[in-house]
């Protein structure tokens, strides 16, 4: 009969890792999110125009040729494409950089950063973020 505590105390166990993990998966997706909104909030408030196309840069990392993958799967969907060994003491790896015009918004802009975390994590890579300037129509 024991045994049947011990095992009702394990499932116990098990849903609440799950959702401590849970939890700290939504927690850091919203400070992605968080700061894709607050670089939107940024670029209106330096006079950008919401129905403007901007040329918007954004940055990988990836520790090995993943890069040539990553690019090929970017390239695909219109982005300009650039890549170069990383140098310098702690660097290894490739720097990605890709860029294309767009309207920026913060849905959009949430979208794209959700999607590029994954295709990086899928290349055993890490993306970066992005950036624009309202000067750069």
């Amino acid at each position: 009969m024991q045994w049947v505590y011990v095992v009702l105390v394990l499932i116990a166990l098990l849903a609440v890792v799950r959702a401590v993990l849970a939890l700290r998966k939504a927690r850091a997706q919203s400070t992605h999110d968080d700061w894709d909104e607050r670089l939107v909030k940024n670029l209106r408030s330096a006079g950008g125009n919401s129905f403007t196309p901007y040329e918007v840069d954004f940055f990988f990392s990836v520790p090995d040729e993943a890069a040539a993958s990553l690019r090929t799967a970017l390239e695909a969907d219109g982005f300009a494409v650039d890549s170069r060994i990383m140098s310098g003491e702690a660097a290894s790896g490739y720097s990605l950089h890709a860029r294309k015009h767009l309207r920026v918004s913060v849905s959009e802009m949430q979208g794209l950063s959700q999607r590029f975390r994954l295709l990086a994590q899928r290349h055993n890579g890490h993306y970066d973020g992005w950036m624009t300037d309202p000067s750069r129509k």
